[in-house]
């Protein structure tokens, strides 16, 4: 029998009573004795059992016996005495006493749970002992429930129950009045989207909260919620104090939000603390310093910050005793103060305990605070001040640098400056070589040069700082510096500093020989930096503008000149296509040159003597006796011969710039001087490889002859020369007498030469025909040779494009061959000769040819000696120019009718047992045998009408 009063656990909870007789609660007894937390009590009768209900100490849970003295478990359950003293009724039954299905149709009993007679019983103690532990965790988790549902309930509180997210469960009725809303509306929504009057922060200071709750603490924030109408307050407005916890629900994990509406007392004391709050902080982070004094000056406040411009503690600002030990005598006037009760921005100076001077601005007004009778507020500007007289200083060197014209002279004044604008440090200016791609110092100020001495070159491949600026474009400081850096050792001797970009100019390396490269450091240098990098600039577009007004300076020069020479070239053009003669063109040229003060002097000569000497033709302009006081011949001994000599030797352009730069080494220099023939050009006379002369002019000004003029002039110098020629040959084709020269061609390359040499045979030109694409076609008589064999010797030859057998005979033959450049006899032809005889034998050529003059001679001289190597004239006669009819009436047909005509006479058409037809004269000569036809029925018209109508004048048909 277990004793009355007998507990077990070893943290009593729950009380159990135990009612039924000794042999019952031999069964009963040990279901309880393992069980922790559980008082029991024992007893053997009903009545005992109701007078232990009614004491003070209460039942939580009733286990009975079923036989109990005088009535039954069940009987018993029913007692109102029970009911209202017990939560829970158990009734174990011994298997022996209970009858079927006794106590489970009984409403008061909660839990049957027989207990076996016999020694089996162990499964009924074990069931009774799981009963009451169960039993035990309901009565536990009532009472939380109670307890839950008297703060939910609780009309002075704000409580909702919300998901660990923060969406809003469920809220009691108190929080939907402060609210202003139904439940319905308010569930579903994050507590953060309620109407918080300070809305963002307030909805980052809730979210905090919850993510504490939610990690299993207890968080609280205060907040307060402004509904759009309710009844809470006037101006509808509610301040809470919220506390959010964990709490376990059937869904899982739940929070559980309590708000307890603050009082005014506790909402003033609330701000108070904040303020006091702020109030602490603030004083001790703000850089500004608060001083109290009483009249006498002896401190009786000293803000805790008074470190950060002092550098001392507070309570050893106390020990300087007044404020004029700190801030200096004489800081205020004792009446004005009294007079106007504040005196505000009072400059002074204050040296804090490092030694370092600090410019302070202080505010005295008066007040009365715990024995204090006057506040001081003061400021450190001393960093403001730097940067005032910096930008000053920065304005000025800005205004200097608009007048800078060279970039050394920038930077010369930038790094001087610097050392006004930086007063611990300096500045280095570097500028970039792109064409050594290497940074060069330029500039550097002194205090710098002082302590860094000659600076380093730095190119773009080392690893420095200075080059990260340039080639990245930014700043770079010693936080970023490797140490690896090649200027290490230069670093090391200065205390702080920044390579800052100049653009494409280079980088200004600013440095600090006395502290710390701060802020304001900084700020001037960049300002310092841009305002450099701004005068470069300047310099580059002015530079750029300048050069470009040169360029169009020099163009609108140009064009003046050009204007002048086209005028010039005009006015020789037109003259010469009137000239009449040789005479008449020379004289016009040298004219033309020199009016209008043009040219100094111009004068034309001719080579004589095989090219050893000029002869003056014409000239005009101020000779002032210049060409019979210098030598015109090659012969005599000059380091530099007179510029007309080397054209005609050169055969081309000469021009001398600047005589006098040559003054000492020919005689003729110094004559040209003398007449102020400063500059001279000289321009050969040649058609068709044909030297007839020298044009030269002079000029009183060095470098007058530019590009354009040389260009016109060598031009000038061909049209000149054909104008020269075709003079010549009017003047052959009027002449009456011609000169017949004979030449002996012994040149190896002379292409008639190597095939009669080649073939041993003799070969005749008979006529020749030059064609559009200026190759030449020329007939060619063979005596001693097949005609075949000579057409396929000569087309092997690099010179001969094309051959033909136009007659063949038993001795040789009639062929054409198409020569590729233009045939000797085309270029005598244009020089006013005519060819008589070309014959080409295994021993040579002889040519004889007809010039109308003396001039021609020389030209036919000097066109040959040029195109051969071997050539020499054997014979030369003057003989009376017979009459040629048909000369003239050779002169009816156009160019292509002679070609045609001089084709089909070669070719036999016109004799009278001929072998060829017109189709085969078409096919030679490229075109249908149509136009062959035409051609030749024109030919014959012309031909019979100059025989029979000598008045008849035809008109040229192509």
């Amino acid at each position: 029998m277990v004793p009355n009063g007998d507990t077990c656990g070893s943290h009593p909870d729950y009380r159990i009573l135990l009612v039924g007789p000794d042999e019952w609660q031999d069964k009963a007894g040990p279901a309880t004795a393992r069980l922790n937390g559980i008082r029991v009590t024992a007893v053997t009768t009903a009545e005992q059992a109701r007078k232990t209900l009614v004491s003070d100490d209460p039942v939580d849970c009733v286990v009975s016996a079923y036989n109990l003295e005088g009535t039954t478990g069940i009987r018993f359950s029913a007692e109102s005495i029970v009911q209202n003293a017990a939560s829970a009724f158990v009734l174990a039954p011994l298997t022996d006493d209970m009858p079927p299905n006794s106590g489970t149709e009984s409403e008061h009993v909660t839990w049957v749970v027989p207990l076996y007679a016999d020694d089996a019983g162990p499964t009924g103690v074990d069931g009774l002992r799981t009963v009451l532990s169960r039993e035990r965790k309901y009565s536990r988790d009532r009472q939380q429930a109670a307890q839950f549902r008297g703060v939910f309930d609780n009309p002075d509180q704000f409580v909702a129950v919300l998901a660990t997210d923060g969406t809003i469960l469920s809220l009691n009725e108190a929080a939907a009045t402060l609210l202003n809303a139904s439940e319905k509306t308010v569930t579903g929504k994050r507590i953060w989207a309620l109407p918080w009057k300070d809305g963002k922060p307030q909805r980052r200071t809730v979210q905090k909260a919850l993510r504490g709750a939610a990690d299993g603490s207890y968080t609280e924030f205060e907040g307060v919620l402004s509904p759009s109408n309710g009844t809470a307050s006037v101006d509808n407005e509610v301040r809470l104090r919220f506390r959010i916890q964990p709490a376990a629900g059937d869904g899982g994990d739940r929070l559980l939000v309590q708000g307890e509406m603050l009082t005014e007392r506790e909402r003033l004391e609330a701000e108070l603390r904040a303020s006091e709050e702020l109030h602490r902080v603030t004083l001790n982070n703000m850089t500004d310093t608060v001083l109290v004094t009483d009249d006498e000056g002896e401190f009786t406040y000293v803000c805790p910050n008074v470190h950060f411009i002092f550098g001392y503690a507070a309570e050893e600002i106390h020990e300087f005793g007044t404020i004029d030990a700190l801030l200096g005598e004489e800081l205020i006037d004792p009446d004005r103060l009294e007079s106007e009760g504040v005196l505000t921005n009072i400059e002074c100076t204050a040296t804090d305990k490092s030694g370092t001077e600090h410019t302070l601005l202080v505010n005295v007004r008066e007040v009365s605070i715990q024995g204090g009778t006057r506040l001081y507020s003061c400021r450190d500007i001393t960093k403001r001040k730097q940067r005032e007289r910096a930008l000053t200083q920065l304005q000025q060197t800005s205004r200097n640098l608009l007048y800078a014209e060279t970039k050394a002279e920038v930077a010369n004044r930038v790094t001087a400056d610097a050392t006004t604008a930086l007063p611990n440090g300096g500045i280095a200016l570097y500028h970039f070589d792109g064409a050594e791609n290497t940074l060069y110092p330029m500039a550097v100020s002194d205090p710098l040069r002082k302590m860094l001495g000659s600076l380093p070159e730095v190119s773009l491949d080392q690893r420095t700082s200075i080059n990260r600026a340039f080639v990245e474009e930014r700043v770079i400081q010693p936080d970023e510096t490797d140490v690896s850096d090649d200027l290490q050792p230069l670093f090391t001797n200065i205390d702080d500093f920044a390579a800052m970009s100049l653009g494409k100019h280079g980088v200004l390396l600013a440095a600090t020989v006395d502290g710390p490269f701060d802020g304001v450091n900084k700020e001037i240098a960049e300002l310092l930096a841009a305002t450099t990098e701004a005068a470069f600039d300047r310099l580059d577009r002015e530079s750029e503008l300048r050069e470009r007004d040169e360029r169009l300076q020099q163009q609108n020069r140009q064009l003046s000149e050009i204007n002048q020479i086209n005028e010039i070239i005009r006015e020789i053009d037109q003259a010469m296509v009137h000239a009449e003669t040789r005479e008449e063109i020379e004289t016009t040229v040298c004219e033309r040159l020199s009016a209008s003060d043009r040219f100094a002097f111009a004068w034309i000569g001719e080579s004589a003597a095989r090219n050893r000497r000029l002869h003056p033709r014409e000239w005009a302009g101020d000779n002032q006796g210049y060409l019979d006081s210098v030598s015109l011949s090659t012969m005599d001994d000059q380091t530099l011969s007179e510029p007309s000599l080397q054209t005609m030797q050169d055969r081309s352009l000469t021009v001398m710039d600047n005589v006098a730069n040559q003054l000492h080494e020919a005689t003729w220099c110094k004559e040209a001087v003398s007449r102020n023939f400063n500059s001279i050009l000289s321009i050969p006379l040649v058609y068709d490889d044909v030297l007839f002369g020298t044009l030269t002019v002079y000029h009183n000004d060095p470098n007058s002859f530019s590009e354009t003029i040389r260009t016109v002039f060598s031009e000038l110098g061909s049209t000149i020369g054909a104008a020269i020629n075709g003079i010549q040959r009017k003047e052959a084709l009027r002449s009456d007498s011609v000169f017949r020269l004979a030449y002996g061609i012994r040149d190896p390359s002379f292409v008639l030469f190597r095939l009669a040499k080649s073939l041993d045979c003799t070969l005749e030109v008979k006529s020749e025909v030059t064609q559009a694409d200026e190759t030449t076609l020329i007939f060619v008589a063979v005596e001693n040779a097949s005609a075949a064999t000579v057409v396929s010797e000569a087309t092997s030859l690099v010179d001969v494009t094309a051959g033909e057998v136009i007659r063949e005979t038993e001795n040789g033959g009639l062929v054409s061959l198409k020569v590729r450049d233009p045939f000797v006899t085309s270029s005598l032809a244009t020089h006013g000769a005519t060819r008589r005889t070309l014959e080409a034998s295994p021993t040579g050529v002889r040519l004889v040819v007809e010039v109308p003059d003396s001039a021609t001679i020389r030209t036919v001289d000097e066109m040959l000696s040029g195109q051969f190597t071997d050539v020499e004239l054997t014979s030369q006669q003057k003989q009376t120019r017979p009459s040629e009819p048909q000369q003239e009436l050779g002169s009816l047909m156009t160019e292509r009718q002679e070609e045609i005509a001089q084709v089909a006479y070669h070719s036999g058409y016109f004799d009278m047992q001929r072998n060829v037809s017109g189709r085969d004269i078409a096919t030679t000569l490229d075109i249908s045998h149509t136009a062959f036809y035409d051609h030749i029925r024109r030919i014959e018209q012309k031909f019979f009408a100059a025989l029979f109508d000598r008045q008849q004048q035809y008109i040229t048909v192509e």
